[in-house]
């Protein structure tokens, strides 16, 4: 509520759920969020079905944020106490666990071109340009223990010269087929309010981009991901095959 608080300009519609105990619950829940197009907010203390929350949403494109995990691990740190000491609570702790921690904190901070400084420090390097899937695979990814950058390109703007200096195996670039890439563009702009004729979604621009990057790739001799009607869970699986992580 402290955060919505901030958004009172805006018709944002607020659905508590509680007792969510079973997968069953868990996936019903979930559907109803992703036919409202809503953001999942959850405090999951059983750690099996938080971990299963999180999967279905990456599956399903749907954000979502665990507020309860963060504050539980800090707290564990503090006291010095696992709190999969108590029944129920955050079962299946572990060094495996925090790494996806880790994983996480890491690629939320080096999404979209963030701090591009310590590239070198991510497992996976995912570029592209506007609308390839790079946010939301990189969250899939590092929820699977993957620390993940991901790098925005834009057709005549320079790269960040941190990028080439990577190891060829560990980036990925993504592409797109054009038509889609226009539908999804233009979704976006009328998301946001805007003109959907925009060069931004404009056809021959979306192929003068795709061609752009295309051309980097080849160049750099990174591997090529085309993400057109495939699940981010098969996009992740196709990239840790094609980087030799899998």
């Amino acid at each position: 509520m402290a955060a919505l608080s901030q958004f009172r300009n805006r018709d944002i519609r607020l659905k508590r759920i509680s007792h969510v105990q079973t997968k069953t619950a868990a996936y019903e829940v979930l559907d109803e969020a992703l036919s409202a197009n809503g953001l999942v907010v959850f405090t999951i203390v059983n750690r099996e079905l938080a971990q299963i929350v999180q999967d279905e949403c990456s599956s399903l494109g749907l954000p979502c944020i665990d507020l309860i995990t963060p504050l539980l691990i800090k707290m564990s740190e503090f006291v010095g106490r696992d709190p999969g000491e108590t029944p129920d609570l955050l079962h299946g702790v572990n060094e495996a666990y925090f790494r996806r921690i880790e994983a996480l904190e890491f690629t939320i901070k080096h999404d979209d071109g963030q701090d591009v400084r310590y590239l070198e420090r991510a497992d996976i390097v995912l570029a592209g340009i506007s609308r390839t899937s790079k946010t939301p695979l990189s969250v899939y990814l590092a929820h699977r223990g993957w620390k993940v950058a991901n790098v925005p390109l834009v057709k005549g703007i320079e790269p960040p010269a941190e990028l080439f200096v990577l190891p060829r195996e560990k980036v990925a670039g993504l592409v797109i087929d054009p038509q889609r890439l226009v539908e999804l563009r233009a979704a976006r702009l009328r998301n946001l309010g805007q003109d959907p004729k925009l060069a931004y979604a404009d056809y021959e621009e979306v192929e003068e981009e795709l061609r752009f990057s295309k051309k980097l790739f080849r160049r750099q001799g990174w591997a090529v991901i085309d993400v057109t009607g495939k699940a981010v869970e098969e996009t992740a699986n196709e990239v840790l095959v094609r980087l030799n992580l899998k």
